[in-house]
Formats: structure tokens, sequence, C-alpha cells
């Protein structure tokens, strides 16, 4: 439980202020798009560096029980899997992108999603 509730104080906040940042600075969302998708080092670096982070993750919490410490174990595996995909598969990866980048609905809604699992885990870590 304590890793948990470590993991949840360092990814909450993180997440609290991204999903923050980007819903109030749309247009940085555009600029950090055009470099993301628009080089051929930056995607597959951050895959390693997501890759890397989601192993860590994995690795210290691999918890599978039915409350919310297991939202830490999904984001770990997903941040691998996302590593993995850019890393793998960099050009599908930027095809994909692009095309998300294009939905602004879409977009709204996964940085609200940001912002909500932020303020869960923050929840369970700090108020709880």
């Amino acid at each position: 439980m304590q890793t948990s509730v470590f993991l949840a104080k360092l990814i909450g906040p993180i997440l609290v202020l991204v999903g923050a940042a980007l819903l109030i600075n749309r247009k940085l969302i555009d600029a950090i798009g055009r470099e993301l998708l628009g080089g051929a080092l930056l995607l597959p670096f951050l895959g390693l560096i997501d890759f890397a982070v989601g192993l860590a993750i994995v690795l210290n919490h691999n918890v599978w029980v039915a409350d919310w410490r297991v939202i830490i174990t999904i984001l770990g595996w997903l941040l691998m899997i996302r590593g993995a995909v850019r890393l793998l598969i960099t050009d599908q990866a930027k095809a994909f992108g692009s095309k998300l980048l294009k939905n602004r609905n879409a977009v709204t809604a996964a940085l609200a999603g940001t912002l909500g699992l932020g303020l869960v885990l923050s929840y369970f870590g700090y108020a709880r």
C-alpha cells in the first residue's frame, strides 16, 4: 500500500498539471504536435521514456486488485504499450497522432481524462 500511495502522490499532481496546462493553453498542443510528429528523433525517444517509466511502475507495482490501486498498474502497462508502439511502428504512430490532433473534441476529451485521472490519483494519494 505504501508504494501505491507514493505513486499516486507522484503521478497524480503531474497529470493534473499537464492536463490543466494543456487545456488552458490550447495553442501549445498544436506546437507540441508539430514538434512531436515532424522530427525523426523525438517520438521514438519519448517512446523509450514511456516504456522505461511504464516498466518501472509495473516492476514495482503490478497490483491487480479490485480497488483504486489497479489504476496505477494499468497506467504502467499502458505506458509500456505506448512506448513500444512509438518505438516499433513510429510511422503508424505519427499518422495516428496527426489524425488525432485534427480532432479537437478527441484532444479535449483526452486532456480532460488526464486531468480527471490526476485528480483521482491525487485524492487517493493525499486526501484518503
